[in-house]
């Protein structure tokens, strides 16, 4: 059951806004449906097509609500027309690509605060929940709940239709779409709490939408760049846990396991954006990911390269996560004391206030730095932090490795610790870096 609702959810949801015009009817149906699925598969077993008989169940659902209200005798007629027979299986429902980039640019409507546009998307399209909405936006789950109800009433009020904007409104409007795609790509790639770090349908889905918007807007370098640079994270998935699921840090990735097809897909891409002459947020993204994919392995990265185009990244998009990942960045080209300055400022603007991240990356500078004390109280309050199991487990293994208890996890492929030659030290602090690759620039 649960595979269904992440399957097919915003699927369904998109196929019913379209025909009810009606974005509260239609989510209400839908989960109206998934109700009933609950009593009729555990009773009947799950049908061939689940995706099916959830739709016509909601489509039938919407067509009774729309039948009790007289005023909305018109759109009852029109919605009738619309369904298909139902001959002892429920028919499959209609392509939804289309229809569901054009949901997502409904809830990206100009008339929502893009805090807003971002949570209704999310939750409505992508049927992420409200917990895991909140942790991916870094606000709390009260917060997460008013913007939503506001998003919808204002959804409801202004008879926002789902569709596309006009071509001239086109490029303004797909600024919200390029950020919940990648905060969609963000929580396949890095997922905030759960046992797995990675969910890959979510992944695929968010590049499958990615490459509509680019269809729609193929002249757009940043719409391009958003492409280039999920291509060039989804290459390293599968190299980012080892056969346990334990987080394997990149350092220690595999590189012959990267996708070499999507990394040259995703150069070619970058490489035609950049040409345009208008670099912005997301191509500068994937610039860092290509000097990574450039390096034949990870002794050979340009650190100093992709220092430098941070620094350009904090310039033009200065969120908390672009400026802990230049600290990481800088840390590893200039040495981690200077690391350590620059998470130190992240700490005092306290936007990252109770993410796991800030925590567990001092803690790693401190840990090249050799002061092991402090690292390892740096990883404890990490690991109270953090919600996913896979990063739990690896930040484990570090805090055992300073705190001297324990050899480390398995699988998380740990060295030492700096001892007290500096000539050590110093090579030490070039390895085993907790880079926040796993969790992409937001």
């Amino acid at each position: 059951m649960a595979g269904a609702f992440r399957h097919d959810h915003h699927q369904i949801l998109g196929s019913l806004v379209e025909f009810t015009r009606d974005r509260d009817l239609a989510e209400e149906c839908v989960q109206e449906a998934f109700a009933a699925a609950v009593e009729h598969w555990r009773r009947e077993g799950v049908p061939r097509r689940p995706g099916a008989w959830l739709t016509t169940v909601a489509r039938n659902r919407a067509v009774d609500r729309l039948r009790a209200e007289r005023t909305r005798a018109v759109r009852l007629r029109e919605l009738a027309a619309a369904l298909p027979g139902y001959d002892g299986e429920p028919a499959p429902p209609p392509a939804v690509g289309d229809a569901q980039l054009r949901l997502v640019f409904t809830c990206c409507h100009p008339a929502l605060t893009l805090p807003s546009q971002v949570a209704l998307t999310l939750r409505t399209v992508v049927g992420l929940g409200p917990g895991e909405i909140a942790r991916a936006l870094l606000v709390p789950p009260g917060t997460l709940a008013q913007r939503l109800v506001r998003a919808r009433r204002t959804v409801r009020d202004a008879g926002l239709r789902c569709e596309l904007p006009p071509p001239a409104d086109l490029p303004a409007r797909a600024t919200a779409v390029r950020a919940v795609l990648y905060l969609l790509f963000t929580e396949g790639y890095a997922a905030t709490a759960g046992a797995d770090l990675l969910r890959p349908a979510l992944c695929a889905e968010a590049l499958r939408l990615g490459r509509l918007l680019l269809r729609l807007l193929p002249d757009d370098p940043e719409s391009a760049g958003l492409v280039a640079l999920m291509l060039l994270h989804d290459a390293r998935r599968p190299a980012r846990v080892d056969h346990r699921g334990d987080l394997v840090p990149l350092e220690r990735q595999d590189r012959a396991r990267w996708d070499r097809a999507r990394i040259a897909e995703g150069v070619g891409l970058l490489a035609g954006a950049l040409r345009r002459g208008r670099p912005g947020p997301y191509q500068i993204q994937a610039a860092i990911l290509a000097c990574h994919a450039a390096a034949p392995d990870a002794a050979a990265t340009d650190w100093a390269q992709i220092a430098g185009l941070y620094g350009e990244l904090a310039a033009v998009a200065p969120t908390p996560m672009v400026r802990l990942n230049r600290a990481v960045a800088v840390g590893m080209a200039y040495g981690p004391q200077r690391g350590l300055a620059l998470v130190a400022q992240v700490e005092r603007a306290g936007e990252l206030a109770g993410h796991h991240l800030v925590p567990a990356v001092r803690a790693d500078l401190l840990r090249r730095l050799g002061r092991r004390a402090e690292a390892a109280a740096a990883y404890r309050r990490a690991l109270e932090l953090v919600g996913n199991e896979a990063e739990h487990r690896y930040l484990r293994g570090r805090l055992a490795e300073v705190d001297g208890t324990a050899a480390g996890t398995a699988g998380v492929g740990a060295a030492p610790a700096a001892g007290g030659d500096p000539a050590v030290r110093h090579d030490e602090s070039r390895k085993n870096v907790y880079f926040p690759e796993s969790r992409p620039s937001v």
